[in-house]
């Protein structure tokens, strides 16, 4: 297993995460001040957002389906656990979209290679009352 989002497990097949890209914000609010440099306060965390790239072959290793979950799960806008495939807890997120280019298409209109980009965006975690949902959601 490369990695999971939720109910979606990328690995070499059907679901193959190719590469990703973390990054991490922080906010200032600038002071204004008469003729110097206005002076930056920081003020928090910012966001922190992954974008995921996979590849699907759905004419050799399926894959349409895992697909069809990941748009499921970004309309439901429930926060969802990712997690590195060696363990590493990345930790709740949301999907704040869901991108797809098809290429070598079939006679059906199906690409015979489907790149898949998804941007998720760090959230808190889910109450307790919907985190049973969640939890669940996550093996159906």
């Amino acid at each position: 297993m490369l990695m999971t989002l939720g109910p979606i497990r990328f690995e070499v097949y059907p679901f193959n995460a190719t590469e990703y890209d973390h990054g991490h914000e922080t906010s200032f609010v600038e002071k204004p001040v008469l003729g110097a440099r206005p002076p930056l306060e920081w003020v928090g965390e910012g966001a922190e957002s992954w974008s995921i790239r996979a590849i699907i072959f759905p004419h050799k290793f399926g894959g349409l389906g895992d697909l069809k979950k990941l748009y499921q799960a970004r309309a439901a806008g429930r926060p969802l656990y990712l997690m590195r495939g060696d363990g590493a807890q990345m930790g709740w997120v949301v999907i704040e979209r869901v991108s797809e280019r098809a290429s070598y298409l079939d006679a059906k209109g199906i690409g015979r290679v489907i790149d898949v980009d998804i941007s998720v965006r760090r959230a808190a975690k889910p109450s307790n009352g919907s985190f049973f949902s969640v939890f669940s959601g996550m093996f159906s």
